[in-house]
């Protein structure tokens, strides 16, 4: 049959139905265990019973107003984000990219605010900020660049976890506004940096008086065992993206900026038509109570760790793997060749993940996982990196 769909995918050979918990079936009612969360979206696992009803509450009631007016539970779920967050102020759009979008926004107007004639934006290599053509400009992959020339101005790209390059751009540019950086590289590989990594960046952008901007796209909302990844190094960022988990599935996305970088998005400024509407919003607020009602930020520690045990454990053997790493629930399995082909296996094998960076398997399991289902994962993932590592 001819699909009517642009070719931007290339989409495995399944269909799911239904889903519920950290489970998936297909057309054929074949039971799927999911290590992938919809790509860290689903941290409640599928059709969580207060996300649903919470949407179905709300489409009885209104679905859309638009931003020319009040939006009470709007209003809500940005009080609720800056407490948790400790930032000021919040734009709602609906992705991931589009948070980034406000962000790179604020930091041109903060650079044309210092009189700075060409604000530029410190980026890492082998980062990943979205496909629009600011946040593909500012990210750091090459090959998905590819075709998109020419790219816009104002990024500079240096390697991550390497505050001495960041150092060396600071002396070498003196148009730079601001420092974007995912506190883990998830598309890059769960690429993991030092500890005091985050802070070493806090202290530079404050001896430069330049923002510190962090993609929390994916380590956001309780992924990596705190609220945001941030919370682990004791600092706050001027400005902190967010999407993915923030809906559980439903698409949403927000900017969170503090202090010098809270007023510069002004009315006539930014926006956005779908940007937190009341359907969006009502689904955010059930997922923020869920997490806090079953204490998911401390499950997301301990069962991120019992799974970087359990493969650690189980794969020492193998002297084709490079790293088993974690941060919360983010788990990289590193290999030292190419294992793309693992994805297709595990899916016959009722198992959805991903490989990230080619040589990187990438799990992002629902929070709510059990145990049980974590033996589940690790037996046979561990099986299939064993017969493919033969």
């Amino acid at each position: 049959m001819t699909s009517h769909i642009m070719p931007t995918y290339g989409r495995l050979a399944v269909t799911f139905t239904k889903g519920e918990g950290a489970w998936l079936w297909d057309e054929n009612n074949n039971r799927y265990l999911d290590a992938l969360s919809g790509i860290a979206v689903c941290n409640l696992g599928h059709a969580h019973p207060a996300v649903h009803k919470a949407i179905c509450e709300q489409s009885q009631q209104l679905l859309h107003t638009s931003n020319l007016y009040n939006i009470p539970n709007q209003e809500q779920l940005a009080t609720k984000l800056c407490a948790l967050s400790a930032m000021d102020n919040v734009f709602f759009c609906n992705s991931g990219a589009e948070a980034n979008e406000a962000a790179i926004k604020i930091a041109r107007l903060y650079g044309q605010q210092k009189n700075i004639a060409n604000p530029a934006i410190i980026v890492m290599q082998q980062s990943f900020h979205g496909r629009t053509m600011g946040t593909l400009s500012a990210t750091g992959n090459p090959k998905i660049q590819e075709g998109f020339t020419p790219l816009l101005d104002g990024f500079v790209h240096v390697p991550f976890n390497n505050i001495e390059a960041i150092e060396t751009a600071l002396s070498q540019h003196d148009n730079i506004a601001a420092i974007l950086v995912e506190p883990v590289q998830g598309e890059g590989g769960v690429n993991i940096p030092a500890t005091d990594y985050l802070n070493k960046i806090r202290g530079l952008c404050d001896q430069h008086d330049i923002l510190m901007m962090l993609d929390e796209v994916q380590t956001g909302i309780a992924r990596t065992g705190e609220w945001f990844a941030f919370q682990h190094n004791n600092i706050i960022p001027d400005v902190c993206t967010l999407a993915k988990a923030l809906g559980n599935g439903v698409p949403i996305g927000a900017c969170m900026a503090k202090g010098k970088a809270s007023q510069l998005l002004t009315a006539g400024k930014h926006g956005s038509t779908y940007g937190g509407n009341p359907l969006v919003c009502s689904a955010a607020l059930a997922v923020l109570e869920t997490i806090e009602n079953e204490q998911l930020c401390q499950q997301a520690t301990d069962k991120g760790h019992a799974i970087n045990q359990a493969f650690t454990e189980q794969l020492k053997n193998n002297t084709h793997i490079v790293e088993v790493r974690n941060k919360g629930m983010m788990i990289g399995i590193e290999l030292d060749a190419p294992c793309t082909e693992l994805v297709s296996l595990a899916l016959e094998a009722g198992l959805l993940i991903n490989v990230a960076g080619e040589k990187n398997i990438r799990l992002l399991p629902p929070l709510v996982i059990s145990n049980e289902q974590i033996e589940m994962l690790v037996n046979k993932l561990s099986a299939l990196i064993e017969r493919h590592t033969q």
